[in-house]
């Protein structure tokens, strides 16, 4: 591997792309660690401080600071980093097979994908603009957030300036952010969009890293809890366990054999055997995405109530029992994981359409009937692989919150351990090894690996 490492420094056009996605990557850093116009950063330093002890607490405003590599809780000008633009891409994705305008443009080819593209970037600064006010908002009162309001204000100046200015800066770099993974993904190594994502997580890798040691050390966690240095070397084991096991969901897939009806084009005769891949986790992280989105509201919401209400008593016992350390959060974020997971192949998989691409292609799944019975079985095998996927998906997803529950390990250490950082880092890492070994092989290099080959996410 450290090989192929060095043969891609060796082809001038894959070392122009790399040097140019590492000069993205070191802008996107940069402007992750800049504080917005008008924050007191000694004040907010403080205010973050009181606030880690409760960890889990922040709902999505906490995945848009995983995603934006802690730079929302520093309220840098990346404070939102990319989310904005992913969020954008879901919801373009989910009107498309329930908008036949839009599904008719994405059947157009390059034209109708360059359409949809250019309106997912309107639809990203609607929702900058939406996010940035949430967070300029919790700036000048936390309490918004259900966080403790802070002993001496967060900013400088005049709020009706403060707020404004802050959403503007901040939809601004989100669109640059969403400029600069195009370029990425034009004239860099790929993924521009899901690398920068990638390395703003691992960004907060060396911390968790260094909070373990220092726990080992210490031989305690931060709340008081025992911790030795076997836990470590058992944590250790854990993690490589919990990777292998993400890397197999990501790159699982069930073979469903196609036989090709042979022709001869020019002088070539195609046709003949493959097969079609029906992955197992079809809908990688975008179920917890969507779970732990819907599950950011019910807290706040009875919070409000209880704090409008006589009765109290009752919504703070609803509330309590949605926070993100309870059994009772536990338990709907994996029914929602489970319901998501079917709910995305149910949107994003037409066994139909495909049954009528293999019936005019000449193709056919052998023993299968072509047409109905063809969609059919893919329905059935698909519900079947599926069912499996999001198992392991809600599994992989609860895994942290078990790690902070019985065994105290914070949670910023806990969640490199599954769910959406684990899934990402890995899914990206693979796509881009992959890339990379395509470049090697095809001017005759060695790949990152002597036999067999890497798959995309894609099950290309």
């Amino acid at each position: 591997m450290l090989t192929a490492f060095l043969n891609t420094l060796k082809v001038k056009e894959l070392r122009n792309r790399l040097l140019f996605t590492a000069l993205i990557i070191v802008l996107v850093r940069f402007a992750s660690n800049i504080p917005c116009p008008g924050v007191d950063p000694a004040a907010l330093e403080k205010f973050i401080t009181e606030v880690t002890a409760n960890s889990t607490s922040g709902g999505f405003m906490a995945l848009i600071d995983l995603f934006s590599g802690g730079a929302l809780a520093h309220f840098a000008l990346g404070a939102l980093g990319i989310m904005p633009y992913i969020t954008a891409s879901i919801i373009i994705q989910l009107l498309v097979p329930v908008l036949p305008q839009l599904e008719k443009m994405q059947r157009e080819g390059e034209t109708g994908r360059q359409k949809i593209s250019q309106y997912t970037r309107y639809l990203t600064i609607i929702v900058c603009v939406v996010q940035g006010a949430m967070v300029a908002v919790a700036m000048v009162n936390p309490s918004k957030l259900g966080l403790p309001n802070p002993s001496e204000p967060l900013f400088i100046g005049s709020k009706a300036v403060f707020i404004p200015i802050t959403v503007l800066v901040i939809t601004c770099t989100t669109m640059v952010f969403t400029w600069l993974g195009e370029q990425i993904t034009e004239r860099g190594i790929g993924n521009g969009v899901s690398l920068i994502i990638t390395i703003n997580i691992v960004s907060r890798l060396p911390h968790s890293v260094i909070e373990l040691i220092d726990m080992a050390i210490k031989g305690q966690t931060p709340d008081g809890g025992t911790f030795r240095p076997v836990q470590l070397l058992l944590l250790l084991a854990v993690f490589c366990g919990v990777t292998a096991a993400t890397i197999l969901l990501s790159q699982g897939y069930r073979r469903v054999p196609i036989q090709m009806v042979r022709k001869t084009v020019g002088k070539q005769m195609m046709g003949g055997s493959t097969y079609m891949p029906l992955k197992v986790n079809f809908a990688n992280v975008m179920p917890i995405i969507f779970a732990g989105a819907l599950l950011m509201l019910p807290e706040y919401l009875f919070q409000y109530m209880a704090a409008r209400s006589d009765a109290s008593s009752i919504w703070l016992k609803l509330a309590m029992f949605f926070r993100q350390d309870g059994a009772g959060y536990m338990v709907t974020y994996g029914l929602l994981i489970l319901a998501f997971s079917f709910f995305w192949v149910a949107n994003q998989f037409n066994p139909i359409q495909i049954a009528d691409n293999l019936k005019k292609e000449g193709a056919y799944i052998p023993g299968i009937s072509p047409g109905q019975p063809t969609a059919d079985f893919l329905d059935t095998a698909m519900t079947r692989v599926t069912a499996g996927g999001a198992v392991f998906l809600m599994a992989l997803a609860l895994f942290p919150m078990f790690l902070y529950n019985s065994f105290r390990i914070p949670f910023m250490v806990a969640q490199f351990f599954g769910g959406t950082s684990l899934l990402i880092m890995v899914g990206v890492v693979l796509d881009t090894m992959s890339q990379l070994e395509s470049h090697l092989t095809m001017r005759h290099y060695e790949g990152f690996l002597k036999s067999g080959r890497l798959r995309s996410r894609s099950g290309n």
